[in-house]
């Protein structure tokens, strides 16, 4: 298992280093060479020249490539100084950079804006996968019955509805109809438990809702095909019990394509739930993540990009080690 892990978390630094290097290449190399100036990018066209040139100096872009791809690498583990002499902004670790256009590090904004989106996107896992492989397992044990045909055109309607349109739907029914609800859209870590279960109770329910649905067909799908396997035959022919075939056999294989699915969902949606946040105007990531596109905030977009990396890149790291406990198998891989 020590060995897994290893080849596991040697995989993953060798992936967040390419994602790192792609990341600058897009951000600090292309840009070059379309000819265009990086500061203005950085700043705006509404900067003037010294302002233009100090950021110049601050980023190094007079540098080689290759000192600025270091000074890059080496300031989100241990922070880094833009400029020299007198005009230096220090930004402290992670140094994810520094947006000249707020005057704040990057990773300022990201911690503010973190909780909401793990709250959001934690709390939402945990409905729809419960729900949703629930749902798919009940529905596969009783092919074409109505609860199987009410689930899943049930599930179909979910798939079918995007999160803004349900989103809408259900904050005009149950915050603005019904009064059921208050959403408190300016979340801090200083709010009570209470007040952030009750803003986030409806979206935690509504993304579920969508997500849900897809984990219900997945399930279904794969729970059919696992149960007309040749082991399974073989267990109900020894005599086993069909609540200990379904627990230990058949779920057992039906959770692996479910894994996969739930590592890359939730590491995207830590990542930043935009659609979610937007509709319902939580300040997380994703709505972060959309201002710094309207107001072309070049170092947060970035920002954001090695946030979204990193979570989908953890979270498939914390799927492969439940791969090796479900199925030890894969630890021989």
């Amino acid at each position: 298992m020590l060995a897994y892990l290893i080849r596991r978390l040697g995989a993953v630094i060798v992936m967040l280093l390419v994602v790192i290097l792609t990341t600058f290449f897009i951000f600090y190399v292309l840009p070059k060479w379309s000819g265009q100036d990086i500061a203005v990018l950085f700043a705006g066209k509404n900067s003037g020249a010294e302002q233009l040139e100090g950021i110049r100096q601050k980023l190094g872009l007079s540098d080689p490539l290759l000192v600025q791809f270091w000074e890059f690498v080496k300031g989100i583990p241990l922070g880094r100084d833009y400029g020299s002499g007198d005009d230096v902004t220090h930004c402290g670790a992670p140094c994810l950079g520094y947006s000249f256009r707020t005057e704040l590090p990057v990773w300022e904004t990201v911690k503010d804006a973190l909780p909401v989106t793990l709250a959001l996107a934690g709390g939402a896992a945990v409905l729809w996968l419960i729900g949703g492989v629930t749902v798919g397992v009940v529905s596969a044990l009783k092919r074409g019955s109505f609860w199987d045909r009410g689930a899943m055109i049930t599930a179909l309607g979910g798939v079918s509805m995007p999160i803004f349109f349900t989103g809408m739907i259900a904050m005009g029914v149950f915050v603005h109809s019904l009064g059921w609800i208050s959403m408190d859209d300016s979340l801090t870590t200083k709010d009570s438990i209470g007040t952030w279960v009750e803003t986030m109770i409806l979206p935690w329910i509504v993304l579920a809702f969508l997500q849900a649905a897809m984990y219900a067909r997945l399930t279904r799908a794969t729970m059919l095909e696992v149960l007309g396997e040749d082991y399974i035959r073989t267990a109900r022919a020894k005599g086993v019990t069909e609540p200990v075939v379904i627990r230990r056999h058949a779920l057992r294989s039906t959770m692996t394509p479910i894994l996969t699915v739930f590592g890359l969902d939730l590491g995207i949606l830590i990542g930043g739930a935009i659609l979610t946040e937007t509709t319902f105007n939580l300040p997380g990531l994703g709505q972060e993540a959309v201002k710094a596109i309207q107001g072309k905030d070049l170092p947060m977009i970035l920002g954001v990009t090695l946030c979204t990396a990193l979570a989908i890149a953890l979270a498939n790291l914390v799927v492969d080690l439940m791969y090796a406990v479900i199925d030890p198998r894969v630890r021989l891989g």
